[in-house]
């Protein structure tokens, strides 16, 4: 029997970090080391909450892996790891993803769990003052004021929150395809819906749009932005609500930790603003209109890159 065992990390030795966005579609990783990103890999979705303990940890275990081929680096050699993950606020929660991360690793590695709003900050604005509004599968918006006070709107769960997220556009949709039959009007996203579900007609929408466990509503997303392209009027609305529930989200956590001027800035990340110009733009719209001062953040968020940077600074901090 082989009894060889991968290195651990020594004092003295290179340190490599990894920074994971693990979202409720796509887990990102990042790897690196103490000045620069050394290999990125992408694998499914790994919120725990939502996907279960299974198909986190493959997930989780794909993303790690892959990247530690592409750098040649050995997973034993990882010094310090951060994951931002929706839910990671619940004790229960972050102890599943950490133990899945250390199966991984040496003992010798430290693997923090934050939510996801926090590397999403963290990328953003460092340690100083900002608020960022997250919309992918799921939306929230949280904020940080310059003496450190937090504050959040939103991201309480598909059921009952994530307003203006791709999950919540999604369930949406197929609510104006029904709203429209009702009122014996047409859409496009009928037959776009129809067509990506491989449903035969809307009694089959019936019965998958409410089945146990619901169906991946997020995966429509695409499908809306298709049919407002297009021009159905249905679809362009949906979009226009989204980007002002968003705005709203926002507007709460800015009003909580910077009520009057000069406010703090804001930034923004998540698959809905990266692909929806119509969203955007009635997002920033509706904060100008409000917030006539505020300055927005120029370029889209990468959070994997606060949860490198959180990663490297542990690391250096447990090396001294």
């Amino acid at each position: 029997m082989n009894s060889t065992r991968e290195p651990v990390l020594e004092l003295g030795a290179m340190a490599f970090y990894l920074g994971i966005d693990g979202g409720g579609t796509k887990t990102r990783c990042v790897l690196g080391d103490e000045n620069k990103v050394l290999a990125t890999a992408v694998a499914g979705g790994s919120n725990v909450v939502r996907l279960g303990e299974t198909q986190a940890r493959e997930s989780f275990h794909e993303v790690v892996t892959r990247a530690c081929e592409i750098a040649q680096v050995s997973p034993q050699q990882i010094r310090s790891i951060c994951v931002g993950a929706s839910g990671a606020a619940r004790p229960e929660i972050a102890a599943k993803v950490r133990a899945i991360l250390v199966d991984l690793t040496s003992p010798q590695t430290h693997v923090e769990v934050v939510g996801d709003n926090v590397i999403a900050l963290e990328a953003a604005f460092g340690s100083g003052p900002g608020v960022i509004a997250i919309s992918g599968t799921g939306s929230v918006a949280f904020g940080r004021d310059a003496s450190g006070s937090i504050a959040r709107a939103g991201g309480w769960g598909f059921a009952i929150s994530d307003e203006g997220s791709g999950q919540w556009i999604g369930r949406h949709a197929v609510s104006e395809v029904f709203r429209s039959r009702d009122n014996g009007e047409e859409t496009l996203l009928a037959s776009l819906i129809l067509e990506a579900w491989k449903l035969s007609d809307l009694d089959a929408l019936v019965q998958q749009a409410n089945s146990t466990p619901p169906p991946e509503f997020q995966r429509l997303f695409p499908i809306v932005l298709q049919a407002a392209v297009a021009g159905d009027p249905a679809a362009r609305k949906l979009l226009n609500q989204a980007g002002r529930e968003l705005a709203a989200l926002a507007a709460v956590v800015l009003r909580r930790i910077a009520p009057g001027p000069p406010h703090v800035p804001l930034a923004t990340t998540g698959s809905v603003f990266r692909q929806s110009a119509e969203v955007c733009r009635i997002f920033y719209n509706q904060l100008k209109t409000d917030f006539p001062e505020i300055v927005f953040h120029e370029d889209f968020i990468d959070p994997v890159m606060g949860a490198l940077a959180l990663a490297r600074a542990e690391g250096r901090s447990k090396a001294l």
